[in-house]
């Protein structure tokens, strides 16, 4: 189990976050270490490594490191990186200079230094490091035979593996471009220096979709696999990101197939309620999410949601402009954000505020829902000349969303929300997918990464007085990972 801790060492090489020393006395939560491992694995070996790869998706505080406010490693960032940078969110009711950096993306002036960066590109890597472990474990028959694992079991893990590998590297092709790519621990510092070197991002997605295949079939088809652990990962989310992963490289015929084949599953619809998929209430018995980070209060080590002690400190707020981009009487905003008691209620898990400053809330952290799925099958539609579908689809969001018993008891006038009409123009129809998509999905950190995708984040982010340039579609990478690398690892163009 020596490979464990030189792997760690190891891992210092490509991420940067306080230093190594830090890292070295306070390991992150839910790490293996070698107090926790015998030298032969054991099942509970087995289920840990994939259990722990799970973490680095969570809301909870200081997973990594202590209050490093200025790494970015607090908590896990996409509300900055994703929905600040939109101009969905403001970082604060109140604007302050607490945590400028913050700031910087909603500016646009922020640097490589600027600890976003480091913070994203550090839960995902080392989200990918516990994967590569699990998997080393999983695949390797002289263990599996010698600790006793069912097939079936040894199978579902593997799957779960896949997907989260699959998962963290779609966030960091995204965000970054071409980046490292590892498939197995590491092992000393010269195979860490090896591995430091950025692969094209045709790779990246070549690795993520080879993944995702190798996910489907080793998963059962099974809405919960595990129904005592409902968080797992399904065979539906895996079937979910192949077409997200087909979305962003425009293979619309793909996607139309991959959300049907989603829908002969027969797990998934939009539920009646909007907040339905969000109540704390009625997390895993709704059925509308189809992957999700499971949040869960009094657990130790710590599980809660985090961001709702930020949002008790009068963190994330709404621009106008999102709050405009609403039309008149529709109850999603509401549940989206109460303005007049300053509550973020989608990511409270209740429109009454009862978490608000909770620093281990029990609200989940929702990463893929079927509403955000039809929505990319009507984008496809619309682009494969199938207007008459993707209308339809369009208006079946919204059918739900007006159908919706408000938040606050009120009647929703008639004629909120009423249907498209029939169109065949393809501009027309994108221009209703791309508002349905901003006021459904709202801070669920979506938006960004659709303005970059369609193309338009230039055009709307400059149109709003913000400094996006064309450098900005990708991210630099953390300045200390390049410096660190000693040049292996290069910069992105222009900064």
């Amino acid at each position: 189990m020596k490979n464990i801790y030189n792997s760690l060492i190891a891992i210092c090489i490509i991420t940067s976050f306080v230093s190594c020393n830090d890292e070295l006395t306070q390991e992150p939560i839910g790490l293996l270490t070698l107090d926790q491992i015998d030298t032969t694995p054991t099942i509970t070996t087995l289920e840990s490594s994939v259990s722990s790869s799970y973490q680095l998706l969570a809301s909870t505080l200081n997973l990594i490191g202590e209050w490093g406010w200025d790494d970015g490693t607090v908590l896990r960032n996409d509300f900055i990186l994703q929905d600040i940078a939109s101009n969905d969110m403001i970082k604060k009711w109140n604007p302050d200079g607490d945590q400028a950096w913050m700031d910087e993306f909603s500016a646009f002036s922020f640097t490589a230094d600027n600890g976003g960066f480091n913070g994203l590109w550090l839960y995902d890597y080392e989200g990918i490091n516990r994967i590569n472990l699990a998997i080393s474990y999983l695949t390797n028959a002289e263990i599996t035979q010698e600790v006793g694992i069912a097939d079936a079991r040894k199978n579902q893990l593997l799957g779960e593996a896949y997907f989260l590998r699959a998962f963290y590297y779609f966030d960091l092709v995204n965000n970054f471009g071409d980046v490292p790519l590892l498939t197995t621990p590491l092992k000393s510092f010269e195979e860490a220096f090896d591995v430091a070197v950025r692969v094209p991002s045709t790779e990246i997605w070549k690795q993520i979709n080879s993944d995702l295949s190798e996910a489907k079939l080793l998963l059962p088809n099974l809405k919960y696999p595990s129904p005592s652990e409902p968080w797992r990962v399904s065979k539906g989310a895996v079937i979910a990101l192949q077409a997200k992963v087909a979305l962003y490289n425009e293979d619309w015929a793909t996607v139309i197939s991959l959300v049907n084949e989603l829908d002969t599953l027969g797990f998934y619809s939009l539920n009646a309620n909007y907040f339905d998929s969000f109540d704390v209430n009625k997390e895993f018995s709704e059925n509308e999410v189809i992957f999700a980070y499971d949040h869960v209060s009094d657990q130790n080590p710590r599980k809660g949601n985090g961001l709702c002690a930020l949002i008790g400190w009068g963190f994330i707020a709404p621009s106008a402009d999102f709050i405009n981009a609403f039309e008149p009487n529709d109850p999603r905003l509401l549940y989206t954000v109460d303005v007049t008691n300053q509550n973020v209620s989608k990511l409270l898990g209740n429109t009454v505020g009862d978490f608000k400053g909770n620093d281990d809330a029990p609200s989940n952290k929702i990463y893929i829902r079927y509403a955000d799925v039809l929505l990319w099958k009507a984008e496809a539609l619309n682009e494969t000349e199938d207007y008459s579908g993707a209308i339809a689809i369009i208006n079946q969001v919204r059918t739900r969303a007006r159908t919706t018993a408000t938040a606050d008891g009120s009647v929703i006038p008639l004629g909120t929300l009423t249907d498209r009409p029939s169109s065949t123009d393809p501009a027309q129809i994108k221009g209703w997918l791309m508002s349905e998509r901003r006021v459904e999905l709202g801070f669920e950190s979506q938006r960004f990464n659709d303005l970059k995708r369609w193309g338009t984040a230039k055009s709307v982010l400059t149109g709003l007085g913000k400094n996006f340039q064309d450098k900005n579609y990708l991210y630099p990478i953390p300045q200390g990972d390049v410096d660190k690398s000693g040049g292996t690892i290069t910069q992105n163009l222009g900064y």
